[in-house]
Protein backbone atom coordinates (compact mmCIF):
# COMPACT_ATOMS: atom_id res chain seq x y z
CA UNK A 1 0.00 0.00 0.00
CA UNK A 2 3.08 2.45 0.99
CA UNK A 3 4.39 2.12 -2.77
CA UNK A 4 1.05 2.73 -4.63
CA UNK A 5 0.46 5.81 -2.34
CA UNK A 6 3.87 6.65 -3.10
CA UNK A 7 3.80 6.15 -7.00
CA UNK A 8 0.28 7.62 -6.86
CA UNK A 9 2.22 10.98 -5.34
CA UNK A 10 4.98 10.82 -7.36
CA UNK A 11 2.73 10.92 -10.65
CA UNK A 12 0.85 13.91 -9.08
CA UNK A 13 4.20 15.95 -8.52
CA UNK A 14 4.80 15.41 -12.47
CA UNK A 15 1.33 16.22 -13.49
CA UNK A 16 1.66 19.42 -11.57
CA UNK A 17 4.42 20.55 -13.26
CA UNK A 18 2.78 20.95 -16.46
CA UNK A 19 -0.91 20.94 -15.95
CA UNK A 20 -0.95 24.80 -15.38
CA UNK A 21 0.83 25.82 -17.91
CA UNK A 22 -0.17 23.63 -20.90
CA UNK A 23 -2.51 26.40 -22.36
CA UNK A 24 0.16 29.26 -22.04
CA UNK A 25 3.11 26.68 -23.63
CA UNK A 26 0.56 25.68 -26.46
CA UNK A 27 -1.15 29.37 -27.65
CA UNK A 28 2.50 30.92 -26.54
CA UNK A 29 5.70 29.53 -25.78
CA UNK A 30 4.99 28.08 -29.07
CA UNK A 31 3.08 29.88 -30.48
CA UNK A 32 0.48 27.87 -32.13
CA UNK A 33 -2.44 30.09 -30.86
CA UNK A 34 -4.97 30.49 -28.58
CA UNK A 35 -7.16 28.32 -30.57
CA UNK A 36 -5.01 25.22 -31.29
CA UNK A 37 -4.36 25.72 -27.34
CA UNK A 38 -8.31 24.73 -26.99
CA UNK A 39 -8.41 22.06 -29.40
CA UNK A 40 -5.09 20.76 -27.46
CA UNK A 41 -6.92 20.99 -24.03
CA UNK A 42 -10.13 19.04 -25.44
CA UNK A 43 -8.20 16.10 -27.25
CA UNK A 44 -6.86 15.92 -24.22
CA UNK A 45 -10.20 15.48 -22.36
CA UNK A 46 -11.55 13.65 -25.23
CA UNK A 47 -8.71 10.94 -25.26
CA UNK A 48 -9.47 10.61 -21.51
CA UNK A 49 -13.46 9.80 -22.47
CA UNK A 50 -12.03 7.31 -25.57
CA UNK A 51 -10.17 4.44 -23.18
CA UNK A 52 -11.76 4.74 -20.34
CA UNK A 53 -15.07 2.78 -21.26
CA UNK A 54 -12.30 0.07 -22.12
CA UNK A 55 -10.05 0.35 -19.35
CA UNK A 56 -12.30 -1.30 -16.82
CA UNK A 57 -12.46 -4.42 -18.45
CA UNK A 58 -8.89 -4.85 -19.29
CA UNK A 59 -8.68 -3.89 -15.34
CA UNK A 60 -10.65 -6.91 -14.61
CA UNK A 61 -9.15 -8.93 -16.92
CA UNK A 62 -5.72 -8.69 -16.35
CA UNK A 63 -5.43 -7.18 -13.26
CA UNK A 64 -4.32 -3.09 -12.30
CA UNK A 65 -1.26 -3.71 -12.48
CA UNK A 66 -0.28 -4.41 -15.84
CA UNK A 67 -2.74 -1.65 -17.20
CA UNK A 68 -0.68 1.14 -15.01
CA UNK A 69 2.54 0.18 -16.02
CA UNK A 70 1.17 0.00 -19.84
CA UNK A 71 -0.74 3.37 -19.14
CA UNK A 72 2.56 5.22 -17.57
CA UNK A 73 4.64 4.60 -20.55
CA UNK A 74 1.63 5.80 -22.85
CA UNK A 75 1.57 9.16 -20.41
CA UNK A 76 5.53 9.45 -20.17
CA UNK A 77 6.18 9.05 -23.95
CA UNK A 78 2.64 12.02 -24.31
CA UNK A 79 4.71 14.23 -21.81
CA UNK A 80 8.51 13.81 -23.86
CA UNK A 81 5.99 14.42 -26.80
CA UNK A 82 4.54 17.61 -25.81
CA UNK A 83 7.82 19.25 -25.13
CA UNK A 84 8.98 18.97 -28.33
CA UNK A 85 5.78 19.84 -29.95
CA UNK A 86 6.07 22.16 -31.98
CA UNK A 87 3.66 22.22 -35.33
CA UNK A 88 -0.32 21.40 -34.67
CA UNK A 89 -0.27 17.57 -35.41
CA UNK A 90 2.50 17.17 -33.02
CA UNK A 91 0.60 18.64 -29.91
CA UNK A 92 -2.08 17.29 -30.92
CA UNK A 93 -0.64 13.74 -31.15
CA UNK A 94 1.08 14.04 -27.40
CA UNK A 95 -2.11 15.87 -26.43
CA UNK A 96 -3.95 12.22 -27.08
CA UNK A 97 -1.62 10.25 -25.75
CA UNK A 98 -1.12 12.20 -22.70
CA UNK A 99 -4.19 12.53 -22.01
CA UNK A 100 -5.23 8.27 -22.63
CA UNK A 101 -2.64 7.10 -20.73
CA UNK A 102 -3.37 9.57 -17.84
CA UNK A 103 -7.01 8.89 -18.01
CA UNK A 104 -6.19 4.99 -16.89
CA UNK A 105 -3.74 5.80 -13.98
CA UNK A 106 -6.60 6.68 -11.46
CA UNK A 107 -9.30 3.59 -11.84
CA UNK A 108 -6.02 1.33 -12.16
CA UNK A 109 -4.37 2.81 -8.98
CA UNK A 110 -8.02 2.84 -7.51
CA UNK A 111 -8.51 -0.75 -7.91
CA UNK A 112 -5.03 -1.38 -6.43
CA UNK A 113 -6.30 0.23 -3.70
CA UNK A 114 -9.47 -1.80 -3.46
CA UNK A 115 -7.39 -4.95 -3.14
CA UNK A 116 -4.90 -3.68 -0.75
CA UNK A 117 -7.53 -2.88 1.69
CA UNK A 118 -10.40 -4.04 3.56
CA UNK A 119 -13.73 -2.27 3.76
CA UNK A 120 -12.92 -0.63 6.42
CA UNK A 121 -9.63 0.46 6.10
CA UNK A 122 -10.58 1.59 2.58
CA UNK A 123 -11.83 5.23 4.06
CA UNK A 124 -8.03 6.31 5.36
CA UNK A 125 -6.22 5.02 2.25
CA UNK A 126 -8.15 6.64 -0.22
CA UNK A 127 -8.22 10.13 1.88
CA UNK A 128 -4.18 9.32 2.07
CA UNK A 129 -4.48 8.89 -1.49
CA UNK A 130 -6.04 12.24 -2.38
CA UNK A 131 -4.29 13.96 0.44
CA UNK A 132 -0.72 13.09 -1.23
CA UNK A 133 -2.09 13.43 -4.64
CA UNK A 134 -3.21 17.18 -3.93
CA UNK A 135 0.20 17.88 -1.66
CA UNK A 136 1.72 16.36 -5.38
CA UNK A 137 -0.16 18.68 -7.68
CA UNK A 138 0.96 21.69 -5.25
CA UNK A 139 4.51 21.30 -4.73
CA UNK A 140 4.76 20.29 -8.55
CA UNK A 141 2.93 23.07 -9.46
CA UNK A 142 5.11 25.39 -7.09
CA UNK A 143 8.84 24.51 -8.44
CA UNK A 144 7.27 24.18 -11.97
CA UNK A 145 6.36 28.09 -11.39
CA UNK A 146 9.67 28.60 -10.56
CA UNK A 147 11.32 26.92 -13.57
CA UNK A 148 8.93 27.78 -16.30
CA UNK A 149 9.82 30.59 -18.81
CA UNK A 150 7.83 31.85 -21.41
CA UNK A 151 10.73 33.19 -23.47
CA UNK A 152 12.42 29.72 -23.24
CA UNK A 153 10.68 26.51 -24.93
CA UNK A 154 13.90 24.82 -23.19
CA UNK A 155 12.49 25.34 -19.81
CA UNK A 156 9.06 23.71 -20.94
CA UNK A 157 11.29 20.59 -22.25
CA UNK A 158 12.50 20.26 -18.88
CA UNK A 159 9.35 20.60 -16.73
CA UNK A 160 7.44 17.96 -19.42
CA UNK A 161 10.86 15.77 -19.07
CA UNK A 162 10.41 15.69 -15.56
CA UNK A 163 6.35 14.97 -16.02
CA UNK A 164 7.49 12.00 -18.55
CA UNK A 165 10.45 10.76 -15.48
CA UNK A 166 7.68 10.56 -13.12
CA UNK A 167 5.22 8.61 -14.96
CA UNK A 168 8.10 6.11 -15.37
CA UNK A 169 8.82 6.05 -11.87
CA UNK A 170 5.24 4.98 -10.89
CA UNK A 171 5.79 2.45 -13.51
CA UNK A 172 8.73 0.85 -11.54
CA UNK A 173 7.22 1.35 -8.07
CA UNK A 174 4.32 -0.29 -8.79
CA UNK A 175 6.62 -2.84 -10.87
CA UNK A 176 7.91 -3.97 -7.22
CA UNK A 177 3.83 -4.96 -6.07
CA UNK A 178 3.49 -8.48 -6.11
CA UNK A 179 -0.50 -8.36 -5.61
CA UNK A 180 -1.11 -12.29 -5.64
CA UNK A 181 -0.58 -14.24 -2.50
CA UNK A 182 -0.95 -10.93 0.06
CA UNK A 183 -3.95 -12.27 2.75
CA UNK A 184 -5.37 -8.68 1.99
CA UNK A 185 -6.47 -10.04 -1.15
CA UNK A 186 -8.24 -12.92 -0.43
CA UNK A 187 -11.99 -12.41 -1.93
CA UNK A 188 -10.86 -9.35 -3.92
CA UNK A 189 -9.21 -10.73 -6.83
CA UNK A 190 -11.37 -10.67 -10.12
CA UNK A 191 -12.55 -13.82 -10.99
CA UNK A 192 -10.84 -14.27 -14.31
CA UNK A 193 -13.75 -13.47 -16.97
CA UNK A 194 -14.73 -10.15 -16.00
CA UNK A 195 -18.15 -10.85 -16.66
CA UNK A 196 -21.13 -8.47 -16.84
CA UNK A 197 -20.15 -4.92 -18.48
CA UNK A 198 -22.55 -2.42 -18.84
CA UNK A 199 -25.53 -4.16 -18.63
CA UNK A 200 -24.61 -5.43 -15.29
CA UNK A 201 -23.43 -2.17 -14.21
CA UNK A 202 -26.66 -0.29 -15.10
CA UNK A 203 -29.11 -2.71 -13.69
CA UNK A 204 -27.72 -1.90 -10.63
CA UNK A 205 -29.53 0.85 -9.33
CA UNK A 206 -27.23 2.30 -6.12
CA UNK A 207 -24.16 2.52 -9.18
CA UNK A 208 -26.27 4.12 -11.56
CA UNK A 209 -27.80 7.26 -8.63
CA UNK A 210 -24.15 7.12 -7.61
CA UNK A 211 -22.83 8.28 -11.09
CA UNK A 212 -25.47 10.82 -11.45
CA UNK A 213 -24.69 12.16 -7.67
CA UNK A 214 -21.11 11.93 -8.92
CA UNK A 215 -21.64 14.30 -12.42
CA UNK A 216 -23.52 16.77 -10.20
CA UNK A 217 -20.65 17.11 -7.58
CA UNK A 218 -18.15 17.29 -10.14
CA UNK A 219 -19.94 19.56 -12.70
CA UNK A 220 -20.82 21.97 -9.53
CA UNK A 221 -17.10 22.11 -8.11
CA UNK A 222 -14.14 21.02 -10.25
CA UNK A 223 -15.95 21.65 -13.42
CA UNK A 224 -16.12 25.74 -12.13
CA UNK A 225 -12.55 25.75 -10.85
CA UNK A 226 -11.23 27.37 -14.02
CA UNK A 227 -13.64 28.49 -15.83
CA UNK A 228 -17.05 29.30 -14.69
CA UNK A 229 -16.03 30.71 -11.34
CA UNK A 230 -12.76 32.32 -12.43
CA UNK A 231 -14.81 34.00 -15.33
CA UNK A 232 -17.20 34.99 -12.71
CA UNK A 233 -14.89 36.52 -10.47
CA UNK A 234 -12.63 38.85 -12.64
CA UNK A 235 -16.12 40.08 -14.24
CA UNK A 236 -18.68 40.40 -11.89
CA UNK A 237 -16.55 40.64 -8.61
CA UNK A 238 -13.89 42.39 -10.43
CA UNK A 239 -11.19 40.04 -8.73
CA UNK A 240 -7.55 40.26 -10.30
CA UNK A 241 -5.96 37.18 -12.15
CA UNK A 242 -3.78 37.31 -8.91
CA UNK A 243 -6.02 36.57 -6.59
CA UNK A 244 -7.34 33.11 -8.50
CA UNK A 245 -4.02 31.88 -8.19
CA UNK A 246 -4.76 32.77 -4.13
CA UNK A 247 -8.26 31.31 -3.91
CA UNK A 248 -6.53 28.16 -5.89
CA UNK A 249 -4.22 28.03 -3.01
CA UNK A 250 -6.45 28.36 0.06
CA UNK A 251 -8.49 25.27 -1.80
CA UNK A 252 -5.21 23.40 -1.65
CA UNK A 253 -4.69 24.55 1.77
CA UNK A 254 -7.93 23.69 3.29
CA UNK A 255 -7.81 20.48 1.96
CA UNK A 256 -4.31 19.52 3.15
CA UNK A 257 -5.00 21.17 6.89
CA UNK A 258 -8.64 19.30 6.69
CA UNK A 259 -8.07 16.04 5.39
CA UNK A 260 -7.11 14.25 8.62
CA UNK A 261 -9.08 16.66 10.80
CA UNK A 262 -12.23 15.24 9.20
CA UNK A 263 -11.13 11.69 8.92
CA UNK A 264 -12.21 10.85 12.26
CA UNK A 265 -15.29 12.89 11.59
CA UNK A 266 -16.63 10.70 8.46
CA UNK A 267 -15.78 7.27 9.37
CA UNK A 268 -18.33 7.41 12.27
CA UNK A 269 -20.91 8.72 10.14
CA UNK A 270 -23.12 7.49 7.42
CA UNK A 271 -21.48 7.98 3.90
CA UNK A 272 -24.66 9.28 2.57
CA UNK A 273 -25.12 12.06 5.13
CA UNK A 274 -21.52 13.27 4.72
CA UNK A 275 -22.49 13.92 1.12
CA UNK A 276 -25.61 15.44 2.03
CA UNK A 277 -23.60 17.88 4.27
CA UNK A 278 -20.88 18.70 1.14
CA UNK A 279 -24.00 19.82 -0.59
CA UNK A 280 -24.65 22.12 2.29
CA UNK A 281 -21.51 23.41 2.83
CA UNK A 282 -21.20 24.28 -1.18
CA UNK A 283 -24.68 26.14 -1.19
CA UNK A 284 -22.72 28.60 1.64
CA UNK A 285 -19.87 28.41 -0.60
CA UNK A 286 -22.15 29.70 -3.59
CA UNK A 287 -24.12 31.76 -1.41
CA UNK A 288 -20.47 33.65 -0.64
CA UNK A 289 -19.75 33.75 -4.71
CA UNK A 290 -22.87 35.47 -4.96
CA UNK A 291 -22.07 38.13 -1.93
CA UNK A 292 -18.67 38.54 -3.70
CA UNK A 293 -19.95 38.92 -7.03
CA UNK A 294 -23.87 40.61 -6.84
CA UNK A 295 -22.80 42.32 -3.45
CA UNK A 296 -21.99 46.28 -2.94
CA UNK A 297 -18.85 45.62 -0.36
CA UNK A 298 -15.92 46.66 -0.82
CA UNK A 299 -13.10 45.25 -3.02
CA UNK A 300 -11.30 43.42 -0.24
CA UNK A 301 -14.46 42.26 1.03
CA UNK A 302 -15.42 40.77 -2.48
CA UNK A 303 -11.92 38.96 -2.96
CA UNK A 304 -12.50 37.56 0.77
CA UNK A 305 -15.48 36.34 0.05
CA UNK A 306 -14.24 34.84 -3.63
CA UNK A 307 -11.06 33.12 -1.63
CA UNK A 308 -13.56 31.68 1.22
CA UNK A 309 -15.62 30.43 -1.66
CA UNK A 310 -12.69 27.74 -2.74
CA UNK A 311 -11.79 27.85 1.11
CA UNK A 312 -15.19 25.67 1.33
CA UNK A 313 -14.85 24.02 -1.98
CA UNK A 314 -11.58 22.43 -0.07
CA UNK A 315 -13.62 21.25 3.16
CA UNK A 316 -16.11 19.56 1.12
CA UNK A 317 -13.42 17.56 -0.96
CA UNK A 318 -11.29 16.78 1.88
CA UNK A 319 -15.21 15.07 3.44
CA UNK A 320 -15.75 13.96 -0.45
CA UNK A 321 -12.03 11.88 -0.91
CA UNK A 322 -12.69 9.04 1.91
CA UNK A 323 -16.15 8.54 1.30
CA UNK A 324 -17.14 8.60 -2.69
CA UNK A 325 -14.65 6.42 -4.58
CA UNK A 326 -14.46 4.01 -1.00
CA UNK A 327 -18.41 3.62 -1.95
CA UNK A 328 -17.69 2.81 -5.64
CA UNK A 329 -15.50 -0.02 -4.41
CA UNK A 330 -18.08 -1.06 -1.70
CA UNK A 331 -20.65 -1.59 -4.75
CA UNK A 332 -18.73 -3.70 -7.10
CA UNK A 333 -18.76 -7.20 -7.35
CA UNK A 334 -15.70 -8.80 -6.80
CA UNK A 335 -15.29 -9.02 -10.76
CA UNK A 336 -15.81 -5.72 -11.87
CA UNK A 337 -14.01 -3.18 -9.65
CA UNK A 338 -12.29 -2.10 -12.29
CA UNK A 339 -15.35 -1.30 -14.47
CA UNK A 340 -16.91 0.42 -11.49
CA UNK A 341 -13.84 2.62 -11.28
CA UNK A 342 -13.84 3.21 -14.67
CA UNK A 343 -17.37 3.84 -15.24
CA UNK A 344 -16.98 6.79 -12.12
CA UNK A 345 -13.62 8.19 -13.63
CA UNK A 346 -15.99 8.62 -16.60
CA UNK A 347 -18.61 10.41 -15.23
CA UNK A 348 -16.29 12.84 -13.41
CA UNK A 349 -14.20 13.48 -17.05
CA UNK A 350 -17.85 14.13 -18.37
CA UNK A 351 -18.84 16.29 -15.90
CA UNK A 352 -15.31 18.40 -16.14
CA UNK A 353 -15.32 18.59 -20.32
CA UNK A 354 -19.33 19.92 -19.38
CA UNK A 355 -18.69 21.81 -16.76
CA UNK A 356 -16.54 24.36 -18.56
CA UNK A 357 -18.72 25.01 -21.15
CA UNK A 358 -21.77 25.47 -19.48
CA UNK A 359 -19.82 27.43 -16.34
CA UNK A 360 -17.73 29.57 -18.80
CA UNK A 361 -20.37 31.41 -20.73
CA UNK A 362 -22.86 31.79 -17.53
CA UNK A 363 -20.00 32.87 -15.54
CA UNK A 364 -18.80 35.71 -18.01
CA UNK A 365 -22.38 37.22 -18.65
CA UNK A 366 -25.07 35.76 -16.73
CA UNK A 367 -24.05 36.43 -13.39
CA UNK A 368 -26.96 36.04 -10.91
CA UNK A 369 -28.49 33.08 -12.84
CA UNK A 370 -24.89 31.42 -12.45
CA UNK A 371 -25.18 31.93 -8.82
CA UNK A 372 -28.84 30.69 -8.88
CA UNK A 373 -28.14 27.56 -10.87
CA UNK A 374 -24.91 26.69 -8.75
CA UNK A 375 -26.94 27.01 -5.19
CA UNK A 376 -29.87 24.87 -6.70
CA UNK A 377 -27.55 22.21 -8.15
CA UNK A 378 -25.59 22.01 -4.99
CA UNK A 379 -28.73 21.56 -2.90
CA UNK A 380 -29.15 19.04 -5.73
CA UNK A 381 -26.40 17.13 -3.95
CA UNK A 382 -27.40 16.96 -0.72
CA UNK A 383 -31.20 15.36 -1.97
CA UNK A 384 -29.71 12.64 -4.23
CA UNK A 385 -27.36 11.80 -1.72
CA UNK A 386 -29.99 11.58 0.93
CA UNK A 387 -32.01 9.64 -2.07
CA UNK A 388 -28.63 6.80 -2.17
CA UNK A 389 -28.60 6.28 1.19
CA UNK A 390 -31.75 4.07 1.07
CA UNK A 391 -30.15 2.06 -1.39
CA UNK A 392 -27.44 1.22 0.70
CA UNK A 393 -27.19 -1.55 2.67
CA UNK A 394 -26.11 -0.27 6.53
CA UNK A 395 -22.15 -1.91 6.12
CA UNK A 396 -22.23 -0.04 2.79
CA UNK A 397 -23.47 3.34 4.04
CA UNK A 398 -21.02 3.22 7.01
CA UNK A 399 -18.51 0.18 7.28
CA UNK A 400 -17.38 1.09 10.69
CA UNK A 401 -20.63 -0.79 11.96
CA UNK A 402 -18.49 -4.09 11.06
CA UNK A 403 -16.73 -3.52 13.92
CA UNK A 404 -19.11 -3.39 16.79
CA UNK A 405 -19.07 -5.92 18.68
CA UNK A 406 -21.81 -8.37 18.77
CA UNK A 407 -24.91 -7.56 21.23
CA UNK A 408 -25.47 -10.55 21.93
CA UNK A 409 -24.10 -12.30 25.48
CA UNK A 410 -23.73 -15.38 25.58
CA UNK A 411 -26.06 -16.98 28.40
CA UNK A 412 -24.22 -19.69 31.22
CA UNK A 413 -26.49 -22.42 31.85
CA UNK A 414 -26.07 -24.55 35.14
CA UNK A 415 -24.80 -28.16 34.65
CA UNK A 416 -27.74 -30.20 35.39
CA UNK A 417 -26.89 -33.05 38.21
CA UNK A 418 -27.86 -35.83 35.55
CA UNK A 419 -25.77 -34.05 32.95
CA UNK A 420 -22.62 -34.23 35.57
CA UNK A 421 -23.35 -38.05 36.28
CA UNK A 422 -23.68 -39.21 32.85
CA UNK A 423 -20.45 -37.46 31.96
Amino acid sequence: MRRIQAGSALSAFGLGFTVPYLYVYVAQVRDLGAATAGVVLAVFAMAALVVLPFSGRAIDRRGPVPVLLVASVVAAVGAVAMGFASSVPAAVGAAALLGAGTAVLQPALATMIVWCSTPVGRTRAFAMQFFLQNLGLGVGGLIGGLLVDTSRPGSFILLFSIEAAMFLVLAAIVGTVRMPGSPAFQGARPSGSGKGGVRALLGHKAMVQLCVLGFVLFFACYGQFESGLAAYGTEAAGIQPSTLGMALAANTAVIVAAQFLVLKFVERRRRSRVIAAVGLIWTVAWLIAGYAGLGHGSQAMATAAFVSTYALFGLGEAMLSPTVAPLVADLAPESMVGQYNSAFALVKQLALAVGPAVGGPMGAALHGPYIVTFVLFSLGITFLAVRLGKQLTPEQNQPSLALRPSKVVARHEPVRESETASA
